[in-house]
């Protein structure tokens, strides 16, 4: 089995290759935002923790935890941030490896695991390969601007904030353009995979 990790900034189109991977080659996607949520629900390990962090006020009539409350406390307490990541990256992590692991048992040929703080939050430690959606600035600002709503200068802002493409660069093994080309996207994904197939 082979694990590939997938990294890029907002906007770069991240799930457009993964899409293409679960469909054309059945790959087992585990994306750590939605685990991330998953960790959170009624019955799972970060549930109480959260909420003794965060307080009681933060449970919604139907018992789960009302995310964007939380989100609204972390934007403006950075320390609140680093203590609600303490709390949530151990456990998705966790969850990963035991779904890698049980995903390899089951025969599976490829899994891909996603995630936006790829490198921060170290989640190369459990993939065989990691690979860069690189996106042009431009490309991704009407992208936000069109998908999300976003103004030109929060779109340019975010990504601004986030890690520099040279970052990107020189911890990835693989890039893929994905401007907006489809064809050439889906090309330079199945090199990638032919590489890893034929080691």
């Amino acid at each position: 089995m082979i694990t590939i990790g997938v990294t890029g900034g907002v906007g770069a189109g991240k799930s457009t290759v993964l899409d293409y991977l679960e469909k054309k080659h059945h790959a087992y996607v585990i994306k750590a935002d939605e685990i991330g949520h998953l960790v959170m629900e009624p019955g799972h390990e970060c549930y109480e923790p959260v909420i003794a962090l965060f307080g009681k006020q933060v449970i919604k009539n139907d018992k789960t935890i009302d995310r964007r409350q939380v989100s609204d406390v972390v934007f403006s307490h950075p320390d609140m941030l680093d203590r609600l990541n303490h709390i949530i990256h151990p456990a998705v992590k966790k969850y990963i490896r035991r779904q890698l692991s049980l995903k390899k048992q089951q025969g599976q040929k490829i899994c891909v695991v996603e995630a936006a703080l790829f490198f921060e939050d170290h989640y190369e430690e459990f993939c065989d390969v990691v690979w860069y959606i690189h996106t042009d600035q431009e490309i991704r600002i009407h992208r936000l601007m069109k998908d999300r709503g976003y103004t030109r200068e929060k779109s340019a802002g975010i990504i601004a904030s986030q890690a520099s493409e040279d970052y990107f660069y020189s911890h990835s093994d693989y890039i893929i353009e994905n401007n907006n080309d489809l064809g050439e996207t889906w090309k330079q994904i199945e090199e990638g995979i032919n590489k890893y197939e034929t080691v």
